[in-house]
């Protein structure tokens, strides 16, 4: 593999001063701590001075001592006040020079002539401290130790004019400046070529950092959106639980989630719903960016939000100003059918507090539970977790613990109330009825569980159970001609609904014919086109398709110009309302209204004998409520006798 070429400089020059500022610091620490140890030596050569040139040691000590004070002043002032390193090299270079001239000069004057002659030679000891005892630059160090070695000359043909001491002299000290000069040299071209080989490893170890660090944004960034991604953003949720709980430090999690982004993807194409979460991201963030908050895609179409929560209405005007900047980018989505035609969010949002428990994932438990709600009521809206909500009480929660066991543990079981055939006065049918238990065997309104049961999702199991049993129960053991089953909208949408319909009526040999599905209208039909279909393969099973609560939803005219009930049923507030003028005038307009249509109409809550009597002057075909029967377990229906009619002189109640 070809050496990285140092990223920070490229030319010799510029490699030379990153080298000069890369080493700054620790040459200048350096050259103080080396002078100080070179003044220590040179002072210690003062001892030498008194042994072998006494008549001048003391003017040749005091110039040590001297020179020592001032030298250690200088330097000592130049590296607190951090002036250049030059500078202090350059103290370094003068002191070697002096240090060596402030000695010979009055050393030159002793009387003792040999000895001073043998005592020269220690000069070398100057030469060679420039070149190979402080770090100075080569230049530096050659200048520095050849006007020592000049000095000496001058002093040497001074002093002496002995030829062959001269000589001898001469070549020792040529010899010196050569092999430390030579030696300075090395050393420095070696320590620049071990800065290279420093840099050319930091430019590797960087971009192995960088690499890294580039690897481990991937890993933690959605592709797509450029946001975290599921794994970071959990992170963030477990660092911002751990602050909450070290310093109480308030928190909100906001689930967001894109309306009917599958019929978008079905009908402008994955590229363009790629498209469009991109845009969704790039909206939020936008908001988010001046609050103290994170985001992150926490899959597919969904999005999580963490901001500090300092007030729950300082949440709340976040949210909706996420909700309001999604709808305002006007991304047309044509197939949503709801009422607009835009992309838009519905967002779910929890808040930490005393009583949350102990877990993280409790809160995102609570934010989905409220974007739950928020998609429940209509979508592009917003929902915050209420713990004094009854929605989102802890009951509701123990009940939905409840309803995932409740077939395994024998919580649940079905209650059967009887329809009226008012002109035969026969029983032609009887509704299920889901009842379920606590653990404790007290009762829980249905009111209260199926909401729970379809938020859940568990309505899909209940609801597959329900039709079974009510078929062994009362169809295969023949107690009655027709049984009537309460069927979610959630059913109808869940794939493969009908299917599994059919494999209960082929398990059973029940005819498709005894069995009708009660829908409640609330939906408009139009915009859930594979709740049409369902219905459509389900009649082809020959399952009759009753519409149950007429008159309480927004779409009643739209489901009866669409679909071919068998039966309407009219919810029971309406005959409870004839009692005054208007409310009777409404409720005959109603019944006509679903004459016109051609179905037969079924009246619940009849409860008086006048009531009766008022049906049966309008005509009506069927009737229910307690007059005519209250739900009772499937064994009070005895099996039929096929020669006898089935009237309600049968003890039910």
């Amino acid at each position: 593999m070809e050496p990285l070429e140092p990223r920070v400089a490229h030319s010799e020059k510029e490699l030379r001063a990153l080298y000069d500022e890369r080493g700054a610091a620790a040459r200048s620490q350096e050259s103080r701590s080396g002078l100080w140890i070179s003044v220590a030596v040179y002072l210690l050569f003062a001892i030498t001075d008194i042994l072998l040139i006494p008549d001048v040691a003391i003017y040749t000590v005091s110039a040590r001592f001297l020179l020592a004070a001032l030298v250690l002043t200088v330097i000592e002032l130049q590296y607190r006040y951090n002036v250049q390193t030059t500078w202090l090299d350059f103290t370094c270079a003068l002191t070697i020079v002096s240090g060596y001239l402030v000695w010979l000069l009055p050393a030159s004057e002793t009387v003792f002539k040999q000895t001073f002659s043998y005592y020269m030679i220690f000069g070398a000891i100057f030469m060679m401290g420039a070149n190979l005892f402080f770090s100075l630059r080569f230049l530096m160090s050659v200048i520095t130790s050849g006007l020592v070695l000049v000095i000496f000359l001058l002093a040497l043909f001074e002093f002496s004019s002995d030829w062959a001491y001269r000589i001898t002299l001469v070549v020792f000290y040529v010899s010196c400046f050569a092999f430390s000069s030579h030696i300075n040299w090395k050393l420095n071209r070696e320590r620049f070529n071990v800065f290279l080989k420093a840099l050319e490893a930091e430019a590797r170890q960087n971009e192995a950092i960088e690499r890294g660090q580039a690897l481990l944004r991937l890993s933690r960034t959605d592709s797509l959106t450029g946001l975290k991604n599921r794994r970071a953003i959990d992170e963030s949720l477990r660092e911002y639980w751990r602050e909450w709980k070290q310093s109480g430090r308030n928190f909100a999690a906001m689930l967001i989630d894109v309306d009917y982004f599958k019929k978008f993807n079905d009908y402008y194409g994955h590229q363009e719903g790629d498209g469009c979460l991109v845009f969704v991201a790039e909206a939020l963030s936008h908001v988010v960016k001046n609050h103290e908050a994170t985001i992150g895609r926490y899959g597919g179409e969904e999005f999580l939000v963490l901001a500090r929560a300092r007030s729950k209405r300082q949440i709340a005007e976040l949210t909706e100003a996420m909700r309001r900047a999604v709808e305002d980018l006007g991304l047309v989505h044509e197939k949503r059918h709801d009422g607009m035609s835009v992309v838009t969010v519905s967002i779910g949002g929890a808040f930490t507090r005393k009583q949350i428990g102990t877990k993280f994932e409790k809160i995102i438990h609570e934010a989905d539970r409220a974007l739950y709600l928020a998609k429940a009521n209509g979508r592009n809206c917003v929902r915050l977790f209420d713990p004094a909500d009854l929605e989102f009480g802890a009951e509701s929660e123990d009940i939905a613990l409840w309803l995932n066991e409740a077939i395994a543990q024998d919580l649940v079981a079905l209650a059967y109330q009887p329809i009226l055939d008012i002109r035969t006065g026969r029983m032609e049918a009887v509704e299920t009825l889901m009842r379920l238990k606590a653990p404790d065997g007290s009762s829980i309104s249905p009111n209260l569980f199926v909401p729970i049961a379809e938020r859940t999702g568990a309505i899909i199991e209940l609801g597959r159970w329900a039709v079974e049993k009510a078929c062994t129960e009362m169809l295969v053991e023949n107690r009655i001609e027709m049984v009537t089953v309460n069927v979610s909208p959630i059913q109808l949408k869940a794939p493969g609904f009908a299917a599994s319909v059919g494999a209960i009526l082929s398990e059973t040999g029940v005819a498709g014919q005894r069995l009708a599905f009660e829908i409640t209208e609330g939906l408009d039909l139009e915009r859930q086109p594979e709740i049409a279909t369902c219905i459509s393969d389900l009649r082809a099973l020959g399952i009759n398709i009753w519409l149950d609560d007429f008159g309480t939803g927004f779409a009643s005219l739209s489901w009866l110009r669409l679909i071919d009930f068998d039966t309407v049923k009219i919810d029971r507030s309406f005959l409870h309302d004839a009692g005054l003028p208007r409310g009777k005038a409404m409720f005959q307009d109603m019944i006509s209204l679903v004459r016109n249509h051609g179905h037969k109409i079924l009246i619940e809550g009849v409860e008086t004998e006048e009531q009766m009597a008022f049906l049966r002057k309008l005509g009506i075909d069927k009737a229910q409520g307690f007059l005519v029967g209250r739900p009772v377990p499937a064994r009070s229906y005895p099996p039929r006798d096929p020669n006898r009619p089935q009237t309600l002189t049968r003890k039910l109640a």
